[in-house]
């Protein structure tokens, strides 16, 4: 399950994934502003924000909450119209939602009266896939979320982690070219989460899709992404955007032990810290 423009050739016949991000965007944010009328005032959720994403890429946002992350998030998504600026998908300006991305959402909403496979045939199901096809990219995506023995399971049996990684096939059954996660780990314990955030970044490797990623965890953006944006409230803007340089594969210790990291960490909270007292 991969796109053309994400494989590349060794030259012995084999066709691998390339899973290093290319130097070209696949999604654009430009001036970027979003203000929402409350009953007394108005709150200027977002600023002027402008970011690139290349393809293959996973970044993450950052910051407190109220600083924008998942307006910005909805806003690429089409679930929210930005009062300025706009978005782009590989130079063409989004209007609406876009069948080339999924969103995760922290929420999963799996419909309790369908089993595990027909909630993740939902996506092709709007896209008009045939019955068949649908099954096979169905079976095909919760195999590689280890939920395949699962799948005529009504999801209200499965545990918090296992409805997540249904959330997270349904996503990828729709091959997108962008995967929007907003917080898709926030409700769960620790020892799920971080079981949970392996599995992303092996999939990532696999698949090669383009990751924006919305998480309050400094630790989490720092073993998942290749960049990450920081945001700053009151109003949301991108402050900074830094780059990720550890190896991959990446394990826990990679982030709780390598000195880069933990240097790492140390600056993003820093800047953060910054923001709440400015």
């Amino acid at each position: 399950m991969t796109y053309p423009e994400q494989m590349r050739n060794p030259g012995d016949g084999s066709v691998v994934v390339d899973t290093q991000p290319s130097s070209r965007p696949v999604l654009e944010m430009n001036g970027i502003s979003k203000t929402f009328a409350l009953k007394d005032q108005s709150v200027v959720a977002l600023d002027n924000v402008s970011l690139s994403v290349t393809a293959g890429e996973f970044i993450s946002l950052v910051g407190p909450s109220g600083c924008g992350k998942t307006t910005l998030l909805r806003i690429i998504d089409g679930l929210e119209q930005a009062d300025a600026g706009e978005c782009l998908l590989e130079g063409v300006p989004l209007s609406g939602i876009s069948r080339d991305m999924a969103y995760v959402f922290q929420d999963i909403n799996l419909l309790p009266w369908r089993s595990v496979l027909g909630n993740v045939a939902l996506g092709l199901e709007a896209r008009n896939i045939g019955k068949n096809e649908r099954h096979n990219r169905v079976m095909e995506v919760l195999e590689m979320v280890g939920l395949s023995s699962f799948s005529a399971a009504p999801p209200y049996t499965l545990s918090g982690g296992m409805q997540q990684r249904v959330g997270v096939a349904r996503a990828l059954a729709v091959r997108p070219k962008v995967l929007l996660m907003d917080e898709p780990f926030g409700q769960l314990d620790n020892f799920t989460r971080e079981a949970l955030q392996v599995e992303i970044a092996n999939l990532w490797e696999k698949l090669g899709t383009t990751i924006v990623f919305v998480t309050h965890d400094v630790d989490e953006a720092i073993f998942l992404s290749d960049r990450i944006a920081l945001f700053r409230p009151a109003p949301g803007r991108i402050t900074k955007v830094v780059d990720v340089d550890l190896p991959r594969p990446r394990t826990d210790y990679d982030v709780r032990a390598n000195p880069k990291a933990i240097e790492l960490r140390a600056q993003i909270v820093s800047h953060l810290r910054e923001g709440d007292n400015s």
